[in-house]
């Protein structure tokens, strides 16, 4: 079998009508990254979802789980293979404008020019044939393998959800939300889908904001298709739920967190399966 820079946790086809993704909590800075990087790993750590796959396995029931292992530093699943940022990518094309060029601009292409504000990650430009490389060695077999299992667990059920895990940074303001779930504005999953993951927060006490502002990304938007039978929806989690004081290490709200993340995945479970979708997949 050829070796993935990925993990999969649970059997194809799933045992569940839910697939989750974690594609942004690789700790695996690979010797290339390191030897091209101008700041060391530390100064990278801002773009992890710290911990985020420590918080599914805590609350995995019998749901098949993608964990990507590489650091999103080296390439960040969540944006389109043709989101090459010219600043830095020989093989990059001009930024186009849209929605995309946003991200391009602020540094937070396929493969992220800066850490955080100020924090230049490169040394030096990156030959299209290392970033070509990387699509095909991280970035594809990542999204086949997501397709795949979404793929098996609609000609299961009937029906799919994709959750796909994401943390945040505390969001600023006097009472802000500590979970965000996008979907796109309601082009990747179902109203109802949604609202029943949301009660389950909001019943939990966690102020809860929905696309704002996080509406989802290439993962939502190349992988829900709601018109044939799989939904997607990305959950952003507050880090000081679930991390440490200092936001690096799992923390005493782990356990409690991964229970609230369990209780969203069963009653996203129960629309699926005995709920309106259950009979428009019959």
């Amino acid at each position: 079998m050829t070796a993935t820079s990925f993990d999969r946790i649970g059997p194809i086809p799933p045992d569940s009508p839910v697939v989750v993704s974690v594609p942004h909590a690789g700790r695996d800075y690979p010797l290339q990254l390191r030897a091209a990087a101008a700041v060391p790993v530390a100064s990278m750590l801002a773009l992890e979802d710290r911990h985020a796959d420590t918080l599914a396995r805590a609350a995995r029931g019998d749901e098949t789980l993608f964990v990507q292992r590489r650091a999103r530093a080296w390439i960040d699943l969540n944006r389109a293979e043709d989101e090459r940022d010219p600043l830095i990518d020989d093989g990059a094309r001009p930024i186009p404008a849209g929605v995309a060029a946003t991200k391009l601009r602020s540094g937070l292409g396929l493969i992220p020019r800066r850490a955080a504000p100020g924090v230049t990650l490169w040394r030096r430009r990156l030959a299209d044939e290392e970033v070509c490389q990387r699509i095909a060695d991280d970035h594809r077999p990542y999204h086949a393998a997501l397709n795949t299992a979404l793929a098996a667990a609609r000609d299961r059920f009937g029906i799919a959800l994709l959750i796909d895990l994401h943390s945040m940074p505390p969001l600023p303001g006097p009472r802000p939300a500590r979970i965000v779930l996008g979907d796109r504005f309601g082009r990747s999953a179902g109203a109802r889908l949604v609202h029943r993951i949301e009660s389950e927060a909001i019943k939990a006490g966690a102020m809860v904001a929905l696309n704002t502002p996080y509406p989802g990304g290439h993962i939502l938007g190349r992988h829900g298709n709601p018109t044939d039978g799989i939904h997607a929806i990305q959950v952003e989690v507050d880090r000081r739920l679930y991390l440490d004081a200092g936001l690096n290490a799992p923390g005493k709200g782990l356990a409690a967190t991964a229970a609230l993340l369990r209780r969203m995945i069963d009653a996203a479970t129960d629309e699926l399966l005995c709920g309106e979708y259950a009979q428009a997949a019959e």
